[in-house]
Protein backbone atom coordinates (compact mmCIF):
# COMPACT_ATOMS: atom_id res chain seq x y z
CA UNK A 1 0.00 0.00 0.00
CA UNK A 2 0.92 3.82 -0.58
CA UNK A 3 1.73 4.94 3.02
CA UNK A 4 2.58 8.05 1.59
CA UNK A 5 -1.17 9.10 1.28
CA UNK A 6 -2.81 8.55 4.75
CA UNK A 7 -3.94 11.49 5.57
CA UNK A 8 -4.94 10.14 9.37
CA UNK A 9 -3.27 8.45 11.84
CA UNK A 10 -5.85 6.24 12.31
CA UNK A 11 -5.94 2.79 10.87
CA UNK A 12 -7.34 -0.44 11.01
CA UNK A 13 -6.26 -3.73 12.80
CA UNK A 14 -6.66 -7.19 12.54
CA UNK A 15 -6.10 -8.57 15.75
CA UNK A 16 -9.18 -8.98 17.63
CA UNK A 17 -12.84 -10.23 17.85
CA UNK A 18 -15.91 -9.30 19.50
CA UNK A 19 -17.53 -10.58 22.81
CA UNK A 20 -20.84 -11.98 23.43
CA UNK A 21 -21.51 -8.91 25.54
CA UNK A 22 -21.07 -6.30 22.95
CA UNK A 23 -17.20 -5.49 24.21
CA UNK A 24 -14.55 -6.18 21.18
CA UNK A 25 -10.97 -7.80 22.72
CA UNK A 26 -7.69 -6.63 21.19
CA UNK A 27 -5.77 -9.96 20.67
CA UNK A 28 -2.43 -8.26 19.97
CA UNK A 29 -0.78 -8.99 23.34
CA UNK A 30 -1.70 -11.00 25.73
CA UNK A 31 -2.80 -8.64 27.68
CA UNK A 32 -6.69 -9.27 25.76
CA UNK A 33 -7.49 -5.64 26.84
CA UNK A 34 -11.39 -5.64 26.71
CA UNK A 35 -12.77 -3.14 25.32
CA UNK A 36 -16.73 -0.76 24.82
CA UNK A 37 -16.83 1.99 22.43
CA UNK A 38 -14.36 4.96 22.83
CA UNK A 39 -12.01 3.16 25.12
CA UNK A 40 -8.67 2.64 24.71
CA UNK A 41 -6.49 -0.29 25.61
CA UNK A 42 -3.53 0.05 28.70
CA UNK A 43 -1.18 0.56 25.39
CA UNK A 44 -3.11 3.90 24.49
CA UNK A 45 -2.39 3.78 20.77
CA UNK A 46 -5.29 1.22 20.37
CA UNK A 47 -8.78 2.20 20.92
CA UNK A 48 -12.35 0.57 20.22
CA UNK A 49 -14.28 2.58 17.95
CA UNK A 50 -17.17 1.66 15.84
CA UNK A 51 -17.36 -1.78 16.74
CA UNK A 52 -13.13 -2.65 16.30
CA UNK A 53 -9.99 -1.82 17.26
CA UNK A 54 -7.91 0.99 15.64
CA UNK A 55 -4.60 1.93 15.78
CA UNK A 56 -4.33 5.73 16.04
CA UNK A 57 -0.40 6.62 16.58
CA UNK A 58 0.23 6.09 12.56
CA UNK A 59 2.86 7.44 11.20
CA UNK A 60 3.62 9.76 14.73
CA UNK A 61 6.99 9.17 16.24
CA UNK A 62 8.57 9.97 19.15
CA UNK A 63 11.80 11.82 17.56
CA UNK A 64 14.62 10.36 15.65
CA UNK A 65 17.94 9.61 16.22
CA UNK A 66 21.21 7.78 15.01
CA UNK A 67 23.01 5.95 17.46
CA UNK A 68 25.69 3.15 17.16
CA UNK A 69 23.89 -0.52 16.80
CA UNK A 70 25.50 -1.54 20.21
CA UNK A 71 23.50 1.15 21.90
CA UNK A 72 20.39 -1.20 21.33
CA UNK A 73 22.08 -3.64 22.30
CA UNK A 74 23.62 -5.61 19.85
CA UNK A 75 27.13 -6.57 19.73
CA UNK A 76 27.06 -9.09 16.85
CA UNK A 77 24.38 -7.32 14.22
CA UNK A 78 26.60 -4.69 11.75
CA UNK A 79 29.12 -3.96 14.39
CA UNK A 80 30.24 -0.26 14.21
CA UNK A 81 27.01 0.76 11.93
CA UNK A 82 24.67 3.52 12.29
CA UNK A 83 20.73 2.85 13.58
CA UNK A 84 17.82 5.48 12.88
CA UNK A 85 16.25 5.18 16.18
CA UNK A 86 12.75 6.03 16.56
CA UNK A 87 9.59 4.66 18.76
CA UNK A 88 6.13 6.45 19.18
CA UNK A 89 3.91 6.79 22.50
CA UNK A 90 2.29 4.28 24.56
CA UNK A 91 3.29 0.45 25.71
CA UNK A 92 1.69 -2.58 26.45
CA UNK A 93 3.70 -2.96 29.49
CA UNK A 94 3.53 -1.21 32.88
CA UNK A 95 7.04 -1.54 34.22
CA UNK A 96 7.54 0.31 37.22
CA UNK A 97 11.57 0.48 36.75
CA UNK A 98 11.05 1.67 33.32
CA UNK A 99 13.73 4.20 31.89
CA UNK A 100 11.52 5.71 28.77
CA UNK A 101 8.45 6.60 30.54
CA UNK A 102 8.26 10.06 29.49
CA UNK A 103 7.64 8.73 25.83
CA UNK A 104 6.34 4.99 27.05
CA UNK A 105 3.66 6.87 29.67
CA UNK A 106 3.24 9.76 28.38
CA UNK A 107 0.14 10.91 26.58
CA UNK A 108 0.86 14.41 25.44
CA UNK A 109 3.66 12.68 23.36
CA UNK A 110 1.29 10.90 21.70
CA UNK A 111 -0.04 14.37 20.27
CA UNK A 112 2.76 16.39 20.03
CA UNK A 113 4.95 13.91 17.69
CA UNK A 114 6.58 14.13 14.71
CA UNK A 115 4.52 13.05 11.51
CA UNK A 116 6.71 10.82 9.59
CA UNK A 117 5.53 7.87 6.82
CA UNK A 118 7.36 4.67 6.41
CA UNK A 119 8.61 6.02 2.97
CA UNK A 120 10.02 9.02 4.05
CA UNK A 121 12.02 6.94 7.03
CA UNK A 122 13.33 4.94 4.67
CA UNK A 123 14.84 7.64 2.29
CA UNK A 124 16.10 9.85 5.10
CA UNK A 125 17.69 6.38 6.59
CA UNK A 126 19.50 5.65 3.10
CA UNK A 127 20.25 9.40 3.22
CA UNK A 128 22.09 9.38 6.34
CA UNK A 129 23.79 5.82 5.51
CA UNK A 130 21.87 4.06 8.35
CA UNK A 131 22.44 0.35 7.60
CA UNK A 132 19.14 -0.58 9.74
CA UNK A 133 16.40 1.09 11.58
CA UNK A 134 15.14 0.10 15.20
CA UNK A 135 11.85 0.37 16.52
CA UNK A 136 12.59 1.17 20.33
CA UNK A 137 12.29 3.46 23.00
CA UNK A 138 8.90 2.25 23.42
CA UNK A 139 7.74 -1.35 22.18
CA UNK A 140 7.02 -1.97 18.58
CA UNK A 141 4.61 -4.35 19.58
CA UNK A 142 1.67 -1.67 19.80
CA UNK A 143 2.51 -0.14 16.29
CA UNK A 144 2.66 -3.33 14.37
CA UNK A 145 1.41 -2.05 11.27
CA UNK A 146 3.64 1.38 11.39
CA UNK A 147 6.63 -0.97 12.10
CA UNK A 148 5.67 -3.61 9.42
CA UNK A 149 5.04 -0.76 6.44
CA UNK A 150 8.47 1.00 7.67
CA UNK A 151 10.31 -2.08 7.49
CA UNK A 152 8.75 -3.02 3.89
CA UNK A 153 9.71 0.61 2.85
CA UNK A 154 13.19 0.14 4.24
CA UNK A 155 14.26 -3.26 2.45
CA UNK A 156 12.88 -2.12 -0.75
CA UNK A 157 16.26 -0.01 -0.18
CA UNK A 158 18.24 -2.39 1.39
CA UNK A 159 18.30 -1.43 4.92
CA UNK A 160 17.57 -3.63 7.93
CA UNK A 161 15.14 -3.52 10.37
CA UNK A 162 15.54 -4.21 14.35
CA UNK A 163 12.94 -4.78 16.81
CA UNK A 164 13.73 -3.87 20.32
CA UNK A 165 11.30 -5.88 22.45
CA UNK A 166 9.78 -7.29 25.25
CA UNK A 167 8.30 -9.73 23.70
CA UNK A 168 4.99 -9.62 24.93
CA UNK A 169 2.91 -10.45 21.63
CA UNK A 170 0.08 -13.16 20.65
CA UNK A 171 0.71 -16.02 18.51
CA UNK A 172 -0.71 -15.05 15.43
CA UNK A 173 0.47 -10.94 15.34
CA UNK A 174 4.07 -12.71 16.20
CA UNK A 175 4.21 -14.63 13.22
CA UNK A 176 3.43 -11.47 10.72
CA UNK A 177 5.57 -8.92 13.05
CA UNK A 178 8.75 -11.44 12.63
CA UNK A 179 8.53 -11.68 9.01
CA UNK A 180 9.78 -8.23 8.45
CA UNK A 181 12.22 -8.19 10.91
CA UNK A 182 15.91 -8.80 10.36
CA UNK A 183 17.09 -8.79 14.06
CA UNK A 184 15.61 -8.45 17.37
CA UNK A 185 16.82 -7.31 21.59
CA UNK A 186 13.77 -9.12 23.47
CA UNK A 187 14.02 -7.78 26.72
CA UNK A 188 13.77 -10.93 29.23
CA UNK A 189 13.28 -8.83 32.35
CA UNK A 190 13.61 -11.78 35.03
CA UNK A 191 12.79 -15.37 35.34
CA UNK A 192 10.09 -15.23 37.99
CA UNK A 193 6.83 -14.64 37.55
CA UNK A 194 6.18 -13.22 40.46
CA UNK A 195 8.76 -10.09 38.97
CA UNK A 196 6.70 -9.78 35.72
CA UNK A 197 3.33 -9.84 37.53
CA UNK A 198 4.31 -7.39 40.20
CA UNK A 199 6.72 -5.15 38.79
CA UNK A 200 5.50 -5.03 34.87
CA UNK A 201 1.58 -6.38 35.24
CA UNK A 202 2.56 -8.84 32.72
CA UNK A 203 3.68 -12.74 32.22
CA UNK A 204 7.16 -14.57 31.93
CA UNK A 205 5.85 -17.71 30.07
CA UNK A 206 4.23 -15.30 26.44
CA UNK A 207 7.94 -13.75 26.69
CA UNK A 208 9.81 -17.64 27.05
CA UNK A 209 7.95 -18.18 23.51
CA UNK A 210 8.71 -15.35 21.69
CA UNK A 211 12.59 -16.13 22.68
CA UNK A 212 11.86 -19.69 21.23
CA UNK A 213 9.92 -18.41 18.18
CA UNK A 214 12.58 -16.15 17.00
CA UNK A 215 15.45 -18.22 17.72
CA UNK A 216 13.76 -21.98 16.24
CA UNK A 217 11.32 -20.47 13.60
CA UNK A 218 12.88 -17.36 12.02
CA UNK A 219 16.08 -16.01 10.70
CA UNK A 220 15.69 -13.22 12.92
CA UNK A 221 19.23 -11.82 14.66
CA UNK A 222 18.81 -12.55 18.07
CA UNK A 223 20.33 -10.88 21.29
CA UNK A 224 18.45 -10.90 24.73
CA UNK A 225 19.43 -8.05 27.99
CA UNK A 226 17.87 -8.35 31.28
CA UNK A 227 18.42 -5.49 33.55
CA UNK A 228 19.51 -6.28 36.83
CA UNK A 229 17.76 -4.62 39.29
CA UNK A 230 19.23 -5.31 43.31
CA UNK A 231 16.98 -7.39 45.57
CA UNK A 232 14.19 -7.74 42.69
CA UNK A 233 16.02 -10.35 40.09
CA UNK A 234 19.63 -10.33 40.60
CA UNK A 235 19.73 -13.31 42.70
CA UNK A 236 22.65 -16.07 42.01
CA UNK A 237 19.89 -18.35 41.75
CA UNK A 238 17.94 -16.62 39.35
CA UNK A 239 20.61 -15.62 37.24
CA UNK A 240 21.43 -19.61 37.63
CA UNK A 241 17.94 -20.92 36.29
CA UNK A 242 17.56 -17.90 33.48
CA UNK A 243 21.32 -18.61 31.95
CA UNK A 244 20.66 -22.40 32.24
CA UNK A 245 17.08 -22.02 30.29
CA UNK A 246 18.84 -19.77 27.47
CA UNK A 247 21.23 -22.24 26.44
CA UNK A 248 19.03 -25.34 26.81
CA UNK A 249 16.39 -24.03 24.74
CA UNK A 250 17.99 -21.30 22.33
CA UNK A 251 21.57 -22.27 22.66
CA UNK A 252 24.73 -20.82 23.99
CA UNK A 253 25.18 -18.64 20.93
CA UNK A 254 22.37 -16.01 21.52
CA UNK A 255 24.23 -13.25 23.24
CA UNK A 256 23.25 -11.99 26.66
CA UNK A 257 23.62 -8.49 28.17
CA UNK A 258 23.31 -8.06 31.54
CA UNK A 259 22.70 -4.06 32.24
CA UNK A 260 22.60 -1.81 35.27
CA UNK A 261 19.68 -0.62 36.96
CA UNK A 262 19.00 3.27 37.62
CA UNK A 263 16.82 4.57 39.73
CA UNK A 264 13.33 5.66 37.74
CA UNK A 265 9.90 6.35 37.08
CA UNK A 266 7.98 4.74 40.54
CA UNK A 267 11.39 3.11 41.58
CA UNK A 268 13.05 5.75 42.89
CA UNK A 269 14.20 4.04 46.27
CA UNK A 270 15.90 1.18 45.11
CA UNK A 271 19.62 1.50 44.62
CA UNK A 272 21.65 1.55 40.82
CA UNK A 273 23.27 -1.98 40.02
CA UNK A 274 27.02 -2.48 41.13
CA UNK A 275 28.65 -3.22 38.15
CA UNK A 276 30.24 -6.28 40.56
CA UNK A 277 27.23 -7.73 39.78
CA UNK A 278 26.99 -7.28 35.94
CA UNK A 279 30.28 -9.01 36.36
CA UNK A 280 29.05 -11.91 38.81
CA UNK A 281 26.01 -12.28 36.40
CA UNK A 282 28.03 -12.64 33.19
CA UNK A 283 30.59 -15.20 34.91
CA UNK A 284 27.47 -17.37 35.90
CA UNK A 285 26.18 -17.15 32.30
CA UNK A 286 29.76 -18.17 30.85
CA UNK A 287 30.05 -20.87 33.53
CA UNK A 288 26.62 -22.40 31.93
CA UNK A 289 27.76 -22.39 28.88
CA UNK A 290 26.52 -19.22 27.20
CA UNK A 291 29.47 -18.03 24.86
CA UNK A 292 28.68 -14.23 24.07
CA UNK A 293 28.03 -12.32 27.75
CA UNK A 294 28.30 -8.48 28.42
CA UNK A 295 27.23 -6.41 30.78
CA UNK A 296 25.82 -2.52 30.09
CA UNK A 297 25.11 1.04 31.53
CA UNK A 298 28.76 0.54 33.03
CA UNK A 299 32.18 1.01 31.63
CA UNK A 300 33.74 -1.75 31.61
CA UNK A 301 36.12 -2.73 28.41
CA UNK A 302 36.07 -6.10 28.96
CA UNK A 303 32.64 -7.09 29.94
CA UNK A 304 31.54 -5.24 26.94
CA UNK A 305 33.94 -7.29 24.34
CA UNK A 306 33.27 -10.11 22.46
CA UNK A 307 35.76 -12.89 22.92
CA UNK A 308 36.34 -16.48 21.08
CA UNK A 309 34.24 -19.37 23.20
CA UNK A 310 37.02 -21.71 22.01
CA UNK A 311 40.26 -19.83 22.53
CA UNK A 312 39.69 -17.25 24.48
CA UNK A 313 41.07 -14.17 22.11
CA UNK A 314 39.48 -11.08 21.89
CA UNK A 315 37.25 -11.23 18.83
CA UNK A 316 36.12 -7.50 18.67
CA UNK A 317 36.98 -5.14 21.38
CA UNK A 318 34.87 -2.37 22.94
CA UNK A 319 35.41 1.13 24.96
CA UNK A 320 31.72 1.85 25.26
CA UNK A 321 30.12 2.15 21.91
CA UNK A 322 33.40 2.29 20.74
CA UNK A 323 35.30 -0.65 18.35
CA UNK A 324 38.96 -1.30 19.77
CA UNK A 325 39.95 -4.24 17.69
CA UNK A 326 38.44 -6.31 15.12
CA UNK A 327 39.73 -10.37 14.97
CA UNK A 328 37.67 -11.82 12.96
CA UNK A 329 38.71 -12.99 9.37
CA UNK A 330 36.48 -12.52 6.37
CA UNK A 331 34.17 -15.89 7.24
CA UNK A 332 33.65 -13.99 10.65
CA UNK A 333 35.99 -16.74 12.22
CA UNK A 334 38.34 -16.30 14.94
CA UNK A 335 42.15 -14.97 13.06
CA UNK A 336 43.90 -17.36 16.23
CA UNK A 337 41.98 -20.45 16.17
CA UNK A 338 39.48 -20.59 13.17
CA UNK A 339 36.61 -20.94 15.65
CA UNK A 340 33.54 -19.48 14.13
CA UNK A 341 31.50 -16.39 15.74
CA UNK A 342 28.07 -16.65 14.65
CA UNK A 343 26.54 -12.89 14.15
CA UNK A 344 25.69 -11.00 11.25
CA UNK A 345 28.82 -9.36 10.23
CA UNK A 346 30.29 -7.67 7.02
CA UNK A 347 34.02 -8.00 5.69
CA UNK A 348 34.78 -4.73 7.81
CA UNK A 349 32.75 -3.63 10.68
CA UNK A 350 31.57 0.08 10.49
CA UNK A 351 33.24 2.84 12.09
CA UNK A 352 30.02 5.20 13.40
CA UNK A 353 31.67 4.95 16.77
CA UNK A 354 29.27 6.46 19.86
CA UNK A 355 28.21 9.63 18.56
CA UNK A 356 24.47 10.04 18.52
CA UNK A 357 22.79 12.09 16.36
CA UNK A 358 18.95 13.75 16.74
CA UNK A 359 17.05 13.75 13.21
CA UNK A 360 14.59 16.42 12.38
CA UNK A 361 12.31 14.94 9.61
CA UNK A 362 10.52 17.73 8.97
CA UNK A 363 14.09 18.30 7.83
CA UNK A 364 13.93 16.43 4.87
CA UNK A 365 12.29 16.54 1.59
Amino acid sequence: MNTESRASNVVATRYWHKLDNGEIQCDLCPRACKLKEGQRGLCFVRECRDDAIVMTSYGRSSGFCIDPIEKKPLNHFLPGSPVLSFGTAGCNLACKFCQNWDMSKAREMDILADQASPEKIARVAEELNCRSVAYTYNDPVIFHEYAIDVAQACHEKGIKSVAVTAGYVCEEPRVEFYKYMDAANVDLKAFTEEFYWKLTGAHLQPVLDTLEYIKHQTDVWLEITTLLIPGKNDSDKEIDELTRWVVEHLGPDVPLHFSAFHPDWKMLDVPPTPSATLTRARKIAMDNGVFYAFTGNVHDEQGESTYCHQCGEKLIGRDWYVLTEWNLDEQSCCKKCGASCVGVFEKRPGTWGARRMPVQLKSYA
